[in-house]
This record gives structure tokens, C-alpha cells and sequence, in this order.
């Protein structure tokens, strides 16, 4: 245990009752984490396979799994369970479908499809044209966060719009259950219904999981605190570590009160506080403290830092938002050529992806290398998804998902209603959908109409799955024109220059199918080659994690949980920062968290950047001052107006650069 602070030392040590850690910024919480299941394991006297450790992001997860086992010798943590809530979740479903009223191998839809979803029941309701699939999306969201089925959420229904979401949410539901499918959401709904009405599975969990920990526990929704709260039962042997400071994705039903919820559900809670900041100088602490002190708290905490006060933190006011990445470019070979940083050293964040364009046109003028993070994956993309699709489904028939992603795309009039049947008839059975298009049986339930698209479309697949076991990229090029993709993209497609984009993203792919088939796939086949595209999106993904020597582009939200020595805060604007939504909400304490989350990034410099003017929807505005600048101490922070700078200054810093670069050549020829 050597290494930890008192404080953090005491919540390894802690096991006598229910435990909140509210772990400040950069205050080590991880390491308390990873430390503590050491301890449980250890003197605790606790089996690995008895405990378990819960967080949100796959990545987070990797974390903590390395650091423990960097701790733990392997064979001594067999069993130990350190996964997301969903991962989790899922888990429970796999292992009872039927409390959940599931079968066996049922399907997980991804976001995309549940809108698809949703767009399809639309297309079949009547004035369903003047509703905005992806606000339903969000609405049905917010119902399962919330433990809301949907004869609940009709009952509280206050006029004839909430009726009919209501309405969508039981025939979304009514069609997941039919497709034998779940959401994302119902990996955790599904586990909390499960434990609280079945008590033999809730005894079970209980007597699996002796020991919970949970990482980022204000980020929790309602369904995720009921699970926890049924895992841990009447024992309630938990830890949980989080920072209402922190919390900053109500949007999407995180409740920052589940902190305070833990006081009233376990009256002999323990709260422990870690205020100790290892990552950033006492000046930029002293701002975050003053910025995040106008927010009411539950629990009143002060981070404070051994590091001496550092660089005083710097405002750069632009004329518009070209000036404002030239200056940060500038600001960045600056910290490059003269003070020797490196670029994977230095992040520039912001409020909304919109605002990394002119920050990329610059960064690539200069030639300096750069990652956008939080930006859409090659394999993210819904055409990419769409072809792996149909490859998924061609290589293996079984796939009901890949079914239900693809039959109606391009639209071949084959409605939920037709899907529904189909699904029970599948069901009833015992076969898959695809099967079960062809089955002669099928025509007692449906139109002979409906029968056809059914088998029409049953017959392409079987087609292109033989043709594919000889040539599989000719294959998915002659489906690909087949089914006339293209025209189908340019239907949906904003305009024709979008729906080119899209179908380079086809041909893209299709290319490199061909490729790989030469090449590493030269002896694989069809299914193979699906599998291998998979593993290729799992590495592309990992290799977004890793960045490089890049200066790293992202949201503020997007950087939660990480730290950069050097942080531009840009866009410090009302309407941005905080964003307009909020101010017209009034939910600015959100947003100040988020500015919060952006100052505890920095380490050693924190430059914030604001402008004179700024182009909105075609048209210059004049940009006022986020209200949050105006809540830091003035005293503590250096203004720097570009309009003020010298062409002295100007050749001064360019000298500088080409110096640095002089000396670097020069070493590059002495080696």
C-alpha cells in the first residue's frame, strides 16, 4: 500500500459498511480502486470470482484490468469479475433469458437499428411523419433510465402527445419482443426487473457478488442505481467512487443525486473525501475551486495541490474563429519548438464538434500531426454497416440481427407488422428468420403479398451466398448493384454531394475486400472475411484510444478522465460555453460542471480562448463573454488580446520557431 495518501489509504482499508469515495479531480481514484480489490483479495480474504468492479467504458475497464493485474499475480484473480454495467448486464441476460422473457441467443440492437426501428413503425402511422424518430429514441431512452414501462408511461401521460409517445414506446417494445431483440438500455432495465421480481435470482447474484465496486457513480442513471441497490441486497457491501463536480451527462440520464440517494438508502454510509490533486498546479485548482464553488453542493469538498502554482493561466481574445486557431496553432509550435513539448502532450477542447473544423485546417496547414477523438469510426458509418450487414448475413443465415437490419434496406415495403408475424412464426418454429422467409407454413399468417417480398428477399441472399463461396468480393460488388444501393443512398441523402461521400465509403470498403482477399484473406472464406472486418473494427478503435505524438482534438465531454500538460480551452463564449440550450433551460450548473472538467485537465498551462466575432448559420455575430470567465479571479489569470500583439513580438515568436528548428536539423545531421 505504499504510495497512498491517509484518505486514500483509509477507503482501500474500509469494509465494515457501504462506502462513498467523492474523489476529486486527478485525486487517484483508480488507484484506490485497483488497490482495494488487491486488498479485498488478499488480507480481505475475499475469492476473486466473489467480487466485482463496475465502470462505463470499455476502455476504463482495459485500465483497471491492467493495473490489477499488474498488482496481482494471474492465476490469483481468477474469476474476478472488472467489466461496464452493460457488459454485465448483458451477462445475466445471457445466462437467464427466460425471467426476462427471452430465448435463448436473442439479438442486440445498436442505436442505429433501434431508430430503424422506430422510422418503420413511423412509415406505418398515420401523421407519424411530424414526429422526429430520434426524439422518440431519446424519449424511450429516458423511460428505461427511469424504470418506466410503457402502460406506466401512458398512465402519466398529460396530454395527446405524451399519449402517443407512449403509444410509440409499446409498439417499439412490442417489436423487440417479437424479434426476440434487446436495446442498450434493456441490459440494464432487463437484470433490475429480473432481481426484483424474481427473489431466488436475486439471492443467487447476491451470494455471487460478495463485494461490489463501482467507478463514476454520479454518472449512474435510475436503472443502474436499482440494479446496484439489488446486487448488494441487505448486506451492502460496496464501494462507490465519484464527484458530483464531475457529472456531466444528464443528457443522456446520468443523476448526479444517486450521491446524496446513498445517505438516505444507507443511513450508515461512509463517506470518505479525496481532495489531494496529483495533476495540476495550485493556481489552475485554485480556478476550478473558485468556478465550481457557484454550483450547490450535497457534499462540500476543496481540491488542493503539493505542486507549486505553476504558470498563471492565459485568455486569448481572437477577432473570429480562423484568428482563434491560427493563434492556438502558433501557441502550439510555440510549446513544440521552443519548450520542447511534445504534440501528444497538448490537447485542444471544446464544447461541440462543430468547432474543430477551423482548429483541422489549421493544424494541417502547419503540418502538425493531429487526432480527432470522438469522431465517427470508418465502421460506425451506417453504409459501412448496412454492407457488413448484407456480408454477415450472406456468410451466415443464422445472423437474425444482420436479418433486421438489412430487409428493408433498400425499402422493399416489408413493414413491422410483416416482421412481427414473421418473428413469432419463427419462433413458434424454432428457426431463424431468414429460414423461416421460405417455409411454406408462413402463408397462414401472412398476404400472399407479403409472402413474396419475404421469399423475394430470402432468394437474393441464398443467390449471393453461393456465388459468394467461389468469389466473394465479386459477390458483394454485383449485390452492391443489384439492389441499387446508390440510388437508395441518394434518396436518403441530404444532397448529392453527401450521398457521393457515402458511396465512396462503399467502394472504399469493397476495395479493400479485394485487397485482403489477395493478400492476408488469399484462402478465407466468406464468413472469414466477416469475422476478420470485425477484428479490424476492434483494433481501429483501440488504435483511436493509443493517439500517438498527436495533438488530441475533442469535446469536453469527450475528455472526461483524461490529463494533458498542456490544454487550450476554446470557444469561451456564451452560447457555446455555456451552450445555448442550457442558458434557455436554465440548466447552467451542467455546463459549469463541464467547464470544471475542462480546467482539471490541464496540468502546467491552461490557455483559454475566446472571440471578437463569430460566423453562426451563415452570418457574423458579435460573441459575448462565456459568464464563466467572469466567475474566475481576474487577479489569477493572464489577458492576452491578439490586437495588442507587436509585429515585434510576431518576428520574436517566428525567430524562436526557426532557431528550434536549426537546432534540430543540425542534430538530425551530426547522428
Amino acid at each position: 500500500m505504499t504510495g497512498l495518501n491517509p484518505r486514500q489509504l483509509e477507503a482501500v482499508h474500509y469494509t465494515a459498511g457501504p462506502l462513498l469515495v467523492l474523489a476529486g479531480a486527478g485525486s487517484g481514484k483508480t488507484r484506490v480502486i485497483t488497490r482495494k480489490i488487491a486488498h479485498l483479495i488478499g488480507p480481505g480474504g475475499i475469492s476473486p470470482r466473489h467480487i466485482c468492479a463496475l465502470t462505463f467504458t470499455n476502455k476504463a475497464a482495459r485500465e483497471m484490468r491492467e493495473r490489477v493485474g499488474s498488482r496481482i499475480k494471474g492465476a490469483e484473480t481468477r474469476g474476478l469479475t472488472i467489466s461496464t454495467f452493460h457488459t454485465l448486464g448483458l451477462d445475466m441476460l445471457r445466462r437467464h433469458p427466460q425471467p426476462a422473457g427471452l430465448r435463448p441467443r436473442f439479438s442486440l440492437l445498436d442505436a442505429q437499428d433501434a431508430e430503424a426501428l422506430i422510422k418503420e413503425h413511423l412509415r406505418h402511422t398515420k401523421g407519424g411523419d411530424a414526429f422526429s424518430p430520434a426524439a422518440i429514441q431519446h424519449r424511450i431512452s429516458r423511460w428505461k433510465n427511469d424504470l418506466v414501462d410503457p402502460a406506466q408511461a401512458a398512465s402519466r401521460a398529460e396530454d395527446d402527445f405524451e399519449a402517443r409517445l407512449a403509444a410509440f414506446y409499446a409498439d417499439y417494445e412490442r417489436s423487440l419482443r417479437a424479434y426476440n431483440a434487446v436495446d442498450f438500455d434493456d441490459l440494464i432495465l432487463g437484470p433490475a426487473r429480473m432481481l426484483a421480481e424474481h427473489p431466488e435470482l436475486r439471492e443467487t447474484w447476491q451470494g455471487r457478488i460478495r463485494y461490489l465496486l463501482v467507478d463514476e457513480y454520479q454518472d449512474t442513471n435510475g436503472a443502474q442505481y436499482d440494479l446496484v441497490r439489488r446486487l448488494v441486497g441487505p448486506r451492502a457491501a460496496f464501494t462507490v467512487v465519484g464527484d458530483d463536480d464531475q457529472s456531466i451527462y444528464a443528457w443522456r440520464g446520468a443523476r448526479p443525486e444517486n450521491l446524496a440517494r446513498l445517505q438516505t438508502d444507507y443511513p450508515h454510509l461512509k463517506v470518505i473525501m479525496l481532495e489531494q490533486n496529483y495533476r495540476s498546479s495550485a493556481t489552475i485548482l485554485g480556478l476550478a475551486n473558485t468556478l465550481i464553488a457557484n454550483n450547490p453542493h450535497v457534499f462540500e469538498k476543496r481540491l488542493w495541490s503539493e505542486h507549486g502554482p505553476g504558470e498563471p493561466p492565459r485568455v486569448l481574445h481572437c477577432k473570429d474563429e480562423g484568428h482563434e486557431a491560427e493563434q492556438v496553432v502558433s501557441e502550439i509550435l510555440h510549446l513544440k519548438f521552443a519548450e520542447g513539448a511534445e504534440f501528444g502532450d497538448i490537447a485542444i477542447l471544446y464544447r461541440g464538434n462543430h468547432q474543430a473544423r477551423p482548429f483541422e485546417k489549421a493544424l494541417r496547414e502547419h503540418n502538425v500531426p493531429y487526432v480527432l477523438s470522438g469522431g465517427t469510426s470508418f465502421f460506425a458509418r451506417a453504409e459501412v454497416k448496412d454492407l457488413m450487414a448484407y456480408l454477415r448475413l450472406i456468410a451466415n443465415p443464422q445472423d437474425d440481427a444482420a436479418f433486421l437490419r438489412i430487409v428493408n434496406t433498400p425499402r422493399r415495403e416489408i413493414g413491422p407488422t410483416t416482421l412481427e408475424k414473421l418473428a413469432n412464426y419463427a419462433r413458434e418454429r424454432g428457426i431463424h428468420l431468414l429460414e423461416a422467409c421460405g417455409e411454406l407454413g408462413l402463408g397462414e399468417h401472412l398476404s400472399e403479398r407479403q409472402r413474396e417480398r419475404l421469399q423475394a428477399f430470402s432468394a437474393l441472399v441464398s443467390e449471393h451466398a453461393r456465388r459468394g463461396e467461389s468469389d466473394p468480393v465479386g459477390t458483394m460488388r454485383t449485390l452492391v448493384e443489384t439492389i441499387d444501393y446508390a440510388s437508395w443512398l441518394r434518396e436518403h441523402a441530404s444532397s448529392q454531394a453527401v450521398a457521393d461521400r457515402r458511396y465512396a465509403n462503399i467502394t472504399d470498403l469493397l476495395d479493400w475486400l479485394g485487397a485482403l482477399k489477395k493478400g492476408e484473406l488469399q484462402e478465407k472464406t466468406l464468413a472469414e472475411m466477416a469475422t476478420h472486418l470485425t477484428l479490424l473494427d476492434v483494433m481501429e478503435r483501440q488504435d483511436e484510444d493509443e493517439g500517438g505524438d498527436r495533438v488530441s482534438l475533442m469535446t469536453l465531454h469527450a475528455a472526461k478522465g483524461l490529463e494533458f500538460p498542456h490544454v487550450f480551452l476554446v470557444g469561451m463564449e456564451e452560447e457555446l460555453l455555456p451552450h445555448r440550450t442550457s442558458i434557455e433551460e436554465e440548466t447552467i450548473e451542467e455546463e459549469r460542471r463541464l467547464a470544471y472538467v475542462g480546467i482539471t485537465r490541464a496540468q502546467r498551462t491552461l490557455t483559454f480562448t475566446l472571440t471578437r466575432r463569430r460566423k453562426r448559420y451563415g452570418e457574423w455575430v458579435t460573441s459575448e463573454p462565456s459568464r464563466f470567465l467572469a466567475e474566475l479571479p481576474r487577479d489569477q489569470l493572464r489577458w492576452d488580446s491578439a490586437r495588442d500583439e507587436t509585429p515585434e513580438n510576431r518576428k520574436a515568436r517566428g525567430l524562436s520557431h526557426l532557431h528550434a528548428l536549426k537546432g534540430m536539423l543540425e542534430v538530425d545531421r551530426a547522428e
